[in-house]
């Protein structure tokens, strides 16, 4: 049985409120779960020390069994000191995409194109 450290919504609609639980992998996000070992408020500020409130020993307990946090699950794992995240990197995040490269090249040619007109018939003007 996979087992995964998840987040499970809770709250009313536009004012999300999740618990931190340990479930089976196969199960409904917000459905049953086996053990509940945190919560999770993002409304409140983020130096506020009841936005995230983890049981570390539960969670190592869970990560010693095999369990697998999400994402989010493993930055806060991180941040409470039980399990060390690698940062990633994704360089090419930045860019724009062909057709936005494209559109861009475009652009550029139509106003050095546009310039030169207007530089033409000036310089015609003055000899």
């Amino acid at each position: 049985m996979a087992i995964s450290i998840r987040l499970s919504r809770g709250g009313s609609k536009k004012r999300p409120y999740y618990r931190i639980v340990v479930a089976d992998a196969r199960s409904p996000r917000d459905g049953r779960f086996i053990e509940k070992i945190g919560t999770y408020n993002p409304l409140l500020g983020k130096e506020d020390e009841k936005r995230v409130v983890l049981d570390g020993e539960r969670a190592a307990h869970w990560l010693s069994v095999g369990a697998q946090p999400t994402d989010r699950v493993a930055r806060f794992l991180d941040k409470a000191g039980v399990k060390e995240r690698a940062a990633r990197s994704n360089p090419t995040k930045g860019k724009p995409g062909e057709k936005a490269t494209e559109r861009a090249e475009e652009r550029a040619e139509k106003a050095k194109a546009a310039e030169e007109a207007a530089n033409a018939p000036a310089e015609t003007a003055e000899a």
